[in-house]
């Protein structure tokens, strides 16, 4: 795809359109949807933040971030208008609920994007929604200015923390009795996925909806052991220490695996298990699937020998 725009929408936050160099229409997508870009020899992961209806564009947006994986760095310091970058087709992890009467959406800095979709597609259905949108200033909100109608329909509410989270939502207190036919959608940085799926543990079940755009938090690495994975194809086995994916012992060994994102988001590396019984960490299998696959890019193990069918 060409890049046909690149936009300063806040702060160190860009944004990019999209679009097929010969003019054609683009695979539809669903609020939520993100895509896959090929940036040099990286590939990362970004929600659309464009109203679904439209078929001529995909947008996302990207906060440059100095400890980045390299992804929005090489966005902000080397794409430029004009330029072909290898998109993949849309997937959606975080669509909304159609059966849900009324929304409640909270976002936390670039986790915005995604929500911003969402929002397109609420207003075209009429459907009842409320925004809770955190951020360190004004000056590092991104779609302030499309937003600001929602402020005086009484549907948006702005959080500015200064970077202090303390002083911004109390999201324990927003998420504390949920209306009936109320569903959740939250997407933000790593303090703010952690203080929601808390908040949210006594909501009805899969009425609570998420998608992180980072690793899950650090303290799981803290409570990590080694395990060993077997392939029952192979007949082999290896030691998975602490600090080292499936993925990476596995290629250590001589083993191809593929995979994209490499943070439980994209899907690619998919693999059956048969045996044992997996730590998921992938933003993929929330409630389904997790009972005969596992996403070896991030998962350990909570037995001693994960089988696998490889």
């Amino acid at each position: 795809m060409r890049v046909r725009s690149i936009t300063y929408l806040a702060e160190a936050i860009n944004g990019y359109e999209l679009v097929d160099p010969r003019g054609r229409d683009l695979p539809r997508f669903a609020a939520g949807a993100h895509i896959d870009l090929r940036l040099g020899e990286l590939v990362r992961q970004y929600s659309l933040c464009n109203d679904p209806a439209e078929r001529r564009r995909y947008c996302i947006a990207v906060l440059r971030e100095d400890e980045s994986r390299g992804g929005s760095r090489y966005l902000h310091d080397t794409v430029r208008v004009g330029d072909l970058i290898e998109v993949s087709v849309p997937r959606n992890n975080f669509p909304l609920d159609a059966a849900a009467e009324r929304h409640l959406l909270i976002a936390g800095g670039i986790g915005i994007a995604p929500i911003v979709s969402m929002i397109a597609e609420l207003r075209r259905r009429r459907t009842d929604f409320q925004l809770h949108y955190c951020a360190p200033s004004a000056a590092r909100t991104a779609f302030r200015d499309d937003l600001a109608p929602l402020a005086a329909e009484g549907r948006l509410h702005l959080h500015y923390d200064g970077g202090d989270p303390a002083r911004g939502l109390d999201i324990a207190a927003a998420l504390r009795d949920p209306r009936p036919g109320t569903h959740l959608y939250y997407c933000g940085p790593v303090g703010l996925m952690t203080a929601a799926a808390e908040a949210a543990k006594e909501w009805p079940a899969g009425t609570a909806h998420c998608e992180y755009f980072t690793t899950q938090p650090a303290e799981l690495a803290a409570e990590d052991q080694p395990f060993r994975v077997r392939l029952a194809r192979r007949g082999v086995e290896y030691e998975v220490p602490v600090g080292e994916t499936i993925v990476g012992v596995l290629r250590r060994n001589g083993i191809a695996v593929p995979t994209s994102c490499e943070l439980g988001y994209c899907g690619a590396c998919l693999t059956r298990y048969l045996e044992g019984e997996p730590d998921h960490r992938d933003q993929v299998f929330r409630e389904y699937g997790r009972e005969r696959y596992v996403l070896i890019c991030c998962a350990r193990s909570k037995t001693p020998i994960l089988h696998l069918d490889l």
